[in-house]
């Protein structure tokens, strides 16, 4: 009587490293067809279960390694095959680097590793990438993850720019040489205690010597067009690495907003409302350029020197505003037209020198890093008045100057030691020092003397110096099915802020203490439990701290707070990899006094004041269902949903402010391969998001959506790319504040609905693959500027 028998194995490579969504066959032994298959999970573990007595073939294979084949016979008892080895195929690098591969998940305790290299995703820009990793954002200019801003990393080195800067560098940079995004939700002791949430972009690892290039552009049309250019350069020798790259970026972006402000009288009863229509075009041209140039002094010793620089020579947005003013009774009764035209100019240059001392089993690296941004903006502003007949009643006019220089000085050393084969210490220190000195200058346009009067009111000067020193260490141990990380990290904190022109000082100073730990239990299956926990602080943006208020016009502003304080977050996680493509994970995450910026209405003045604000609490709480499997050999699938509770809590003067909202994530992501060397594929992702909170703000649902394709052509040394966003026209949003007398609403037409035709040519040695990674300095994110 036949038995139904088990086959079972772990696929490692020749580093002992498991091999996940690795193929598992099982042959017939007369005729090598196939009788059933399946792939590794993300420990490498394969199970080929209900298999008939008889005699078999089983093959391994993965791409980029020699398959592995044993004869088998399935007798009466379950057959585990221990560790089966690939060997890295070196021979067919070049075949490899060319065809196309599906995109592989890999979830663990403390992140998700999204691996995309040489899929359809990666003949995009990093932005796309960023876009299509799991739990990863892109909302109106912002990357999110569970509704904070993560630190962007590119190769373990934070990006050193600010949020406008960072969207500018990844949209215009191609993502050919990414190898996979980490998104680590417990980052270890050793980041910085504001990297809360971590996005880390690994680049190709290098191969052979020799030397490689690819010349790249791309053309976007979209409500305007837009078009990119890029270069890539790589040497490599048994002694020196070198990587160049070279990015240009020509583009015109539409927005268009209507907006509406309800305003209320003393006895908090509406009073007028404010309807608006708004379009703004920004124009951008911009250069980056960065380089890794690594000297192996010798087998132990390690010097490097690196540099990323963006130049933004012309950015110019114009915005044009017509605001109708109507009573409680929506009876017309004046309107305004309000015009701006700024032009920036500005830079973003980084340095770093970093050793690397190889002891026998431990090893000490020293990093330092240096930042010099200079910015300067020209604005003109000018408003036009009309009464309830539409005649022109007056006109006001005004421009201001602004100039912000800061410097950036850090130095960091880290130990690493392996104590044993199950355990691990490290530990570490780094010193920060930020300088940025910053002023703007107002005057108003006198259309009686034609002239133009300096408004000393409305100009400021603002110093701004911070020093931070910390030390860490973390230590990981596996003991059994057992694995513990536990770290801890000390930050002492200075800050000094200077108006010049109020004669204010504020300084904070502060000691922190920031540990992180995670647990997990392996079973003898593929099912594993894991529990996380980590704790981390925002500082305030630079110019936030500032007192100083800036006139977009006359009837909307923009202060600063130099009260501000930093958020603490605490962040807990407990979770479980059901099976090999199904994890489970519920979340907890408390920031006390959360900083967020609010539209703040005025309804003495009629003004909108935009406000950064220390709110008391932000709480949320979810959980997540995450699954990724193969439907066919061709057709890979990655879904997940996440439901969750956002509460938000303010005190003030006279009222207790509370908001929360349920709100669901889903993403579904469909990857194709096509042809017999898979050199055609496609992807198309759906993200939809339902009505979340922001700030007491209820923004409504979306549906983004985006189509790629890719082709290999000209004897595999050509890619050509087409790809499609937002497919349905679901992108563009709407946000409502309802909450004491503060009452308004914002739609938001995006430019985000395109069409993108991509090129790529490579040519030297296309088996090379690059060292290129980008250093960057958490203290850099918080450089930013006003929209």
């Amino acid at each position: 009587m036949s038995q139904d028998i088990s086959i079972t194995g772990n696929v490692k490579d020749s580093e002992n490293n498991p091999i996940y969504f690795a193929n598992a066959v099982l042959l017939s032994s007369k005729d090598s067809t196939a009788i059933k298959g399946t792939s590794t999970n993300d420990n490498g573990f394969f199970e080929l279960k209900n298999t008939k007595q008889g005699n078999y073939l089983i093959k391994i294979s993965f791409i980029g390694y020699t398959d592995f084949s044993k004869p088998i016979t399935v007798s009466t008892e379950d057959i585990h095959l221990g560790d089966l080895i690939l060997n890295e195929n070196t021979e067919a690098l070049d075949e490899v680097n060319i065809i196309a591969n599906k995109p592989t998940i890999k979830k663990e305790a403390d992140k998700l590793v999204f691996g995309v290299e040489n899929t359809a995703l990666s003949e995009g820009t990093l932005l796309q990438v960023v876009k299509s990793t799991p739990g990863v954002l892109v909302l109106d200019g912002h990357i999110m993850v569970k509704g904070s801003s993560p630190s962007v990393y590119i190769n373990n080195r934070k990006v050193q720019l600010s949020t406008e800067e960072l969207l500018q560098l990844l949209e215009s940079s191609p993502a050919n040489a990414i190898k996979s995004v980490e998104v680590i939700t417990n980052p270890s002791a050793s980041y910085d205690a504001e990297s809360g949430v971590v996005i880390n972009i690994i680049m190709s690892k290098n191969l052979v010597t020799g030397y490689r290039g690819s010349v790249s552009g791309n053309y976007t049309q979209g409500v305007f067009p837009r078009y990119n250019f890029g270069m890539i350069n790589y040497f490599k020798t048994d002694k020196i690495n070198l990587f160049a790259n070279y990015s240009y970026t020509s583009e015109k972006i539409n927005r268009d907003n209507d907006d509406g402000v309800y305003y209320f009288d003393t006895n908090n009863q509406i009073d007028e409302v404010w309807k608006s229509s708004t379009n703004r075009n920004t124009w951008t041209k911009s250069h980056s350029l960065n380089f890794n140039l690594d000297f192996l002094l010798n087998e132990n010793n390690t010097l490097s020197v690196s540099s990323n620089m963006l130049w933004t020579p012309y950015f110019k947005y114009k915005l044009d505003n017509n605001t109708n003013i109507f009573n409680a009774n929506n009876e017309f009764q004046s309107r305004f037209e309000a015009d701006n035209l700024t032009n920036d100019d500005k830079y973003n240059l980084g340095f770093d020198l970093d050793y690397l001392h190889q002891f026998s089993k431990s090893s000490l690296a020293f990093n330092s890093h240096f930042t010099i941004y200079d910015y300067s903006r020209f604005q003109e502003s000018s408003s036009n008045y009309y009464d309830q007949n539409n005649n022109f009643i007056a006109p006001t006019a005004f421009n201001t100057d602004a100039n912000q220089k800061t410097q950036i000085f850090t130095v960091q050393l880290d130990y690493k030691l392996p104590i044993n084969d199950t355990s691990n210490f490290d530990a570490g220190s780094k010193y920060s020092s930020i300088q940025s000195d910053s002023d703007i200058t107002r005057y108003d346009y006198d259309f009686n003397t034609n002239e133009e009067v300096l408004n000393l009111a409305n100009s400021s000067a603002f110093e701004y110096n911070e020093n931070v020193f910390a030390l860490y260490s973390n230590y990981d141990k596996t003991f059994g099915k057992w694995s513990l990380n536990a770290g801890l990290r000390m930050e002492q904190t200075d800050i000094k802020g200077t108006s010049i022109t109020y004669n204010q000082t504020n300084k904070q100073s502060y000691l922190d203490w920031f540990p992180t730990a995670s647990i997990k239990y392996q079973t003898e299956g593929v099912s594993s439990f894991y529990t996380t926990y980590k704790r981390s602080i925002v500082r305030p943006n630079y110019k936030d701290l500032n007192p100083f208020t800036f006139f977009l016009n006359d009837n909307t502003l923009v202060v600063g707070n130099p009260n501000l304080k930093p958020t603490y977050k605490d962040h807990y996680v407990i979770g479980s990899s059901v099976t090999s493509f199904l994890t489970l994970e519920a979340y907890y995450i408390n920031e006390k006094d959360f900083i967020i910026e609010l539209p703040l209405q005025d309804n003495v003045t009629n003004q909108l004041v935009y406000a950064p604000v220390n709110i008391d609490k932000s709480i949320e709480y979810g959980f997540d269902i995450v699954s990724y499997f193969n439907i066919t050999e061709s057709w890979f699938v990655y879904a997940v949903t996440s439901f969750y509770n956002a509460i938000e809590e303010k005190n003030t003067e006279n009222s207790f402010i509370e908001s929360n909202q349920w709100s669901n994530y889903s993403v579904l992501m469909n990857d194709f391969s096509f042809l017999k060397d898979r050199s055609l594929s496609a992807n198309i992702t759906f993200i939809f998001l339902s009505e979340n909170l922001q700030g007491f703000r209820n923004v409504a649902g979306r549906l983004e959506s985006e189509l790629s394709i890719s082709k290999t052509i000209l004897k595999k040394k050509a890619v050509i790319s087409l790809s499609a966003a937002d497919l349905f026209n679901l992108a563009d949003f709407e946000t409502t504040t309802d909450y004491l007398n503060q009452r308004s609403y914002n739609h938001t037409d995006l430019d985000n609905r395109f069409v993108k035709l991509g090129f790529r040519y490579k040519f030297g040695n296309t088996i090379l693959k690059t060292n290129e990674r980008q250093k960057a300095v958490k203290e850099r994110e918080r450089i930013k500027e006003r929209d």
